[in-house]
C-alpha cells in the first residue's frame, strides 16, 4: 500500500460519484501507466443499456486502446469494488499487472466468493478506502429503496 494507491483511489472514486449522480451502481476505475491516468470511467450499464459496461471493462478497452496493445501487463487499475466474475475475467485475460480494489463485494457477486482466480502475474491488493466505497454504495442501494417505496426520484436533483 502506498501513497499513490490512495491518490488513484480517490480518483476511482470520484468516478463512482458520477455514475451514483446518473443513477448508475457507483463504481469507479481508473488505470494507470507509469503512474499517469490513462484511462478513468465509471459503470454505465444502464445509461448504454448494456450489462458489459461495468467500469472495469470499459476502463480496459480505453487503456488498451490507449496504448494499443491487448495486454496490459505494466498498468495498474483501481476500482472502488472488488470485481465481478465477468470483470475479473477480463482482466486476466488483459494481464493487467496490478490490481488495487477499495470494498470488497460481501454480496456473493465478487469474484473472490467463487474462488476466481487472478492472471499468476497479477498483483491484489484490497482496502483502500474501503470505507469510502463501501457506504458510496450502500448510500445508493438505501436511496434506490426510499425512491421505490416513496416513488420519490432523488436522483433528479
Amino acid at each position: 500500500m502506498s501513497i499513490k494507491d490512495f491518490h488513484f483511489m480517490k480518483i476511482a472514486l470520484k468516478e463512482a460519484i458520477n455514475a451514483f449522480k446518473i443513477n448508475e451502481v457507483p463504481i469507479g476505475a481508473v488505470i494507470t501507466y507509469n503512474n499517469i491516468v490513462i484511462a478513468k470511467t465509471h459503470n454505465l450499464t444502464e445509461t448504454l443499456n448494456n450489462i458489459t459496461a461495468h467500469a472495469e471493462i470499459l476502463a480496459i478497452k480505453k487503456a488498451s486502446s490507449f496504448l494499443n496493445k491487448k495486454y496490459i501487463k505494466k498498468c495498474t487499475i483501481y476500482v472502488t469494488l472488488e470485481p465481478c466474475i465477468m470483470c475479473a475475467g477480463a482482466l486476466y485475460l488483459s494481464k493487467i499487472g496490478k490490481i488495487v480494489c477499495g470494498a470488497p463485494n460481501n454480496n456473493s457477486k465478487g469474484f473472490l466468493y467463487y474462488g476466481i482466480k487472478l492472471h499468476p502475474d497479477t498483483i491484489y491488493i484490497s482496502g483502500i478506502l474501503k470505507n469510502q466505497c463501501k457506504f458510496l454504495i450502500q448510500d445508493f442501494f438505501f436511496f434506490k429503496r426510499i425512491n421505490k417505496k416513496y416513488n420519490h426520484n432523488i436522483f433528479s436533483y
